[in-house]
């Protein structure tokens, strides 16, 4: 069974396709230099045998929000200042891996590091920029809403996400 760990040198980055240029070109040339610059951290799906295989991968980063852009209900529950939460930059399965759920054991695990870090710092979920409307419908099949200013943006609150993360 595949495991997720931290991408290292040790994966072959060079020929992974998940169909979507942009998070190609991520992948290949700035996942690496952006976890060492403290932006961002990447995780990768791989066979835990020696394999430097990507079958599929997860950036997270944090952010700021402010009250007034979360859905009504939970704007409410806010202060109008900047919010931190956490930032799903990234998040794509090999197009040679399809069709094996890892897309959701990746969102799985980006679920479980989010409650990780609010464990240790405040913070109010998590959120993800969708790429197109199918990645925008497979985040709304897991509890996601969309933002009512940016329909591509989503959020999971805190309270869903630890419901979430319970074995």
């Amino acid at each position: 069974m595949p495991v997720i760990v931290p991408l290292s040198r040790e994966h072959d980055r060079a020929h992974f396709d998940c169909g979507v240029p942009e998070l190609n070109t991520f992948l290949k040339t700035a996942a690496r230099q952006h976890g060492t610059k403290g932006i961002s951290r990447t995780f990768v799906l791989v066979e835990p045998v020696a394999s430097p295989e990507i079958l599929g991968f997860l950036s997270l980063t944090l952010c700021e929000v402010r009250a007034g852009n979360l859905p009504t209900a939970y704007a409410k529950k806010y202060p109008g200042h900047g919010l931190p939460a956490v930032r799903l930059a990234r998040l794509a399965v090999s197009l040679n891996h399809r069709g094996k759920r890892y897309g959701e054991r990746l969102l799985a695990e980006a679920v479980h590091r989010t409650v990780e870090i609010s464990n240790h710092a405040g913070l109010i979920g998590l959120f993800v920029d969708a790429k197109d409307d199918s990645a925008r419908d497979f985040y709304v099949k897991y509890g996601f809403t969309s933002l009512p200013d940016s329909p591509m943006t989503l959020f999971l609150p805190l309270a869903t996400l630890r419901n979430a993360d319970r074995p």
